[in-house]
Parts: C-alpha cells; sequence; structure tokens
C-alpha cells in the first residue's frame, strides 16, 4: 500500500528527517513512536507533501507520488488527521464532517455524515454543536470522523491522543479499531502514547533525532529493554 523509501526532510536549511523508510500493507496497521521532536509530525506531512522539503520515495501502490499536491495525494485514499486537527470552529460537527466529500476517491460514494456521527457516540448528541464549541477530545473525534467519511485507504493520526483525558483516549482507541475493521482501511499512527498505540496497531517503528531505530512487532519491541529506555523513557 504505502513505501517510504530513503525520505529525507528539511525545514529551510534544518534536515529533520534522515532516510526514513517504511512499509504499511494493504490494509496494515503500523505506528510510529518517538519522543515529542522526534520526527513523527515531519514524516507525517512529507508524506502527505504538506509543508516540508522532502527528497526520496513516497510510493503509493506502488506509483511514485514525486512532487504529487497534497489534494491529489487524499483524493487517491490517503487521508491525514493533523496534530492541531483542523477543525473549523464557524460550522457545526456535521458540516465538519461533511467537507470530507472533497477528498473522496475518484468514483466513489463519501459516507453519509449522519451515519459516520452514529459510529462515535460521542459525537450523536454534539452534532449541530460549532466546531469552536467542543473540547479537545470531541474535536478530535471529530476530526477522525471526518477522515473516515471520505473513505480513504490508509488513514494517518497524527498524535491524536495528546491533550486528552485517559476515558477520552479508552474510547478513541475503540473508535478507531472499529472504524478502520468496518472500512476496511489501513492505519499509520504517530503517538507517544504506547498503550494507546498498542491498542490500535500490530507493527511499530521508533524514530529518534529523523532517524529509525527498530521495526517490528509489539512482542519484540516489549522485549527490548534497552530501545525502549534508551528512545522512549522520558
Amino acid at each position: 500500500m504505502l513505501t517510504v523509501e530513503n525520505l529525507t526532510a528539511f525545514y529551510g536549511d534544518s534536515q529533520i528527517l534522515h532516510d526514513v523508510s517504511l512499509a504499511v500493507e494493504n490494509g496494515g496497521r503500523v505506528a510510529i513512536v518517538g519522543r515529542n521532536g522526534a520526527g513523527k509530525s515531519t514524516l507525517f506531512k512529507s508524506i502527505m507533501n504538506a509543508g516540508p522539503r522532502a527528497v526520496g520515495k513516497v510510493l503509493w501502490n506502488g506509483v511514485d507520488l514525486g512532487s504529487t499536491p497534497s489534494y491529489k495525494r487524499v483524493r487517491a485514499g490517503l487521508a491525514l488527521v493533523p496534530e492541531d486537527r483542523r477543525i473549523f470552529g464557524h460550522v457545526t460537527v456535521l458540516e465538519n464532517i461533511a467537507m470530507s466529500q472533497y477528498g473522496v476517491l475518484a468514483g466513489e460514494t463519501p459516507l453519509d455524515p449522519e451515519s459516520v456521527i452514529q459510529r462515535f457516540p460521542m459525537l450523536v448528541p454534539l452534532k449541530d454543536r460549532l466546531g469552536g464549541q467542543l473540547s479537545g477530545g470531541q474535536q478530535q473525534m471529530v476530526a477522525v470522523a471526518r477522515a473516515i467519511a471520505a473513505r480513504p485507504r490508509l488513514m494517518m493520526l497524527d498524535e491524536p491522543t495528546e491533550g486528552l483525558a485517559p476515558i477520552i483516549i479508552e474510547q478513541l482507541a475503540k473508535d478507531v479499531v472499529a472504524v478502520c475493521n468496518e472500512n476496511e482501511a489501513g492505519l499509520l499512527l504517530s503517538e507517544q502514547n504506547l498503550w494507546f498505540a498498542k491498542q490500535c496497531t500490530d507493527r511499530v517503528y521508533v524514530i529518534d533525532t529523523g532517524r529509525i531505530v527498530f521495526e517490528g512487532d509489539w512482542a519484540t519491541l516489549d522485549e527490548n529493554a534497552d530501545i525502549k529506555q534508551r528512545y522512549l523513557a522520558v
């Protein structure tokens, strides 16, 4: 599905990523974990061609995306839920989700916003509330719901649990797994919360100072105390 080969990324003259390579198989669920500032958000933005100057290959279903703009990557089946959520504060929850129709795959019909809201019980009583009137956790749910409504082949979640209460994190984990199962969508997740990442994914990459320092399954990472202590301990 998604293959990243030797991706290097810059903001101005500052190099953030160093020859990053990773892969997400069709329907796969992969986590990128690391400390704050390790390069996770830059990696996601580079995959979407949404900010950094990137060198290397991003292959989508075997095709090199090259300089393909962000909106075309979305319409090809990639959906990014950014760390800052980007909820429109002046329109309702339902209208925020309805905007996903502009990012749907060519030839496909977006999911009905009402049906999407039903998959997120927390949003049901909030559908007519303005985005700017929501809490951080509620906005995160809306951002995920909006991405799902476009029926992506791969959903990319960038630090979705940041600033959320534990009870919201537990519900979000259940919702993310459920919607991926229902839509047969792959998942690429950037996280610092290892519990949440384990609930949602099967494979994991550890990133540190813009370099991949580990890849494997969760069981292997759990057995490698040195990696966890060196790159994940706070």
